[in-house]
């Protein structure tokens, strides 16, 4: 037994005297953690800081925030690309014909019920936009805050006890029942006299009079005649606005009704017509551009019709989306590049920002720059 163990300390040979002191990491840690940094290229962007210390003593301006803002990384960045890329779009000429970017706007309901109509209606007013897309409350919602008021709520206001006050939640917004129902008064007799001047055109044969969304838009702005309103500036300026999904919302609901008042014959309202106009308006313009607030249809028929073109030439999107579930609403640009609805190599970026708290300051330091 003596004699194994002596054996086995002999074999085992003399103690380790090289073993690393107990104060020294595992070299195996630092080569983990203090890897070596490849060089920066001479032109990387260092991420700069807002420093409203260098802003006092004078009032801070849009642009003072955008300048302080743009390279301060995440949304604060995509926001500024976003005013790069409008911006480019607004200052663009064709060197033959002189003609500048055709700018698609498309918008969400939601944001026509906002305080964000104010800027929405700018932009319309000034002609900054040639074409709109939205949805039918996005149409609907702006002649009824002509006709009643939209207020502030809570987005935890309790539906029950506001359906029993006959009032309608928007998110952190109630627009009073009261309202839809002065809407009612107000259209149904426009929808009226355009049923008559249709029947009145087909008793005269004139196969070639339809009623499209653009059309009932159109002359819905001209009945409204309130320079509040977006869609009369779109009448005014001769803006057409497209809104394929015409009847999801309370004008549907009026249409629905007028087919019980004017049967047999009823209003007809071709969307046709429409998907042709805009499409035209897309391959014809000499450069496409999109600005496009939510998701969504509004989204998806703009990207569409700029498929007819092979793909629009710049590109701002506007949305809280993500694109794990495949939707085309949290689709980032690349995918509609991989559709030809933007065009390779394109502008594009993709604001993940709600748009009340961002489109502001985006038109300040684009369209309203300049008096």
């Amino acid at each position: 037994m003596a004699d194994t163990q002596q054996n086995q300390t002999a074999s085992s040979g003399p103690a380790p005297t090289t073993a690393p002191a107990d104060n020294l990491p595992p070299s195996q840690a630092t080569d983990a953690v203090l890897v070596k940094s490849a060089q920066m290229p001479a032109d990387a962007q260092k991420v700069e800081e807002l420093d409203f210390n260098k802003l006092k003593g004078r009032p801070i301006t849009v642009d003072d925030l955008y300048q302080g803002m743009k390279h301060m990384g995440f949304q604060a960045s995509s926001m500024a690309e976003a005013i790069r890329i409008i911006n480019d779009m607004r200052e663009w000429k064709d060197p033959e014909t002189g003609d500048g970017t055709t700018i698609f706007l498309g918008y969400t309901s939601n944001l026509i019920s906002s305080g964000l109509r104010g800027v929405l209606r700018y932009l319309v007013e000034h002609k900054h936009v040639s074409a709109i897309v939205t949805t039918a409350g996005g149409v609907e919602e702006d002649f009824i805050k002509c006709l009643g008021d939209t207020y502030m709520s809570s987005f935890s206001a309790d539906g029950a006890n506001l359906r029993r006050q006959g009032l309608n939640r928007i998110g952190n917004l109630v627009v009073p029942n009261d309202n839809y129902c002065a809407f009612e008064d107000w259209v149904v007799p426009i929808m009226d006299k355009m049923l008559e001047e249709q029947v009145a055109a087909k008793a005269a044969g004139d196969t070639e009079f339809h009623w499209t969304p653009s059309k009932v838009i159109h002359r819905l702005g001209k009945e409204i005649n309130d320079e509040r309103s977006v869609y009369y500036w779109a009448y005014k300026n001769d803006i057409p606005v497209f809104c394929p999904a015409l009847t999801d919302g309370s004008l549907g609901d009026m249409l629905y009704f007028h087919t019980f008042k004017s049967s047999p014959e009823q209003l007809r309202i071709d969307i046709v017509e429409d998907i042709r106009r805009i499409n035209t308006m897309s391959v014809r313009a000499k450069r496409a551009g999109m600005i496009i607030l939510g998701g969504g249809i509004v989204k998806h028929h703009i990207a569409n019709a700029c498929l007819m073109r092979n793909g629009a030439e710049s590109a701002v999107y506007i949305n809280t989306a993500q694109e794990f579930d495949g939707s085309d609403a949290g689709a980032r640009p690349d995918e509609a590049v991989s559709w030809g609805k933007i065009k390779v190599g394109a502008d594009a970026v993709k604001v993940y920002m709600e748009a009340t708290a961002c489109f502001p300051f985006i038109v300040a330091n684009t369209f309203a720059k300049e008096p």
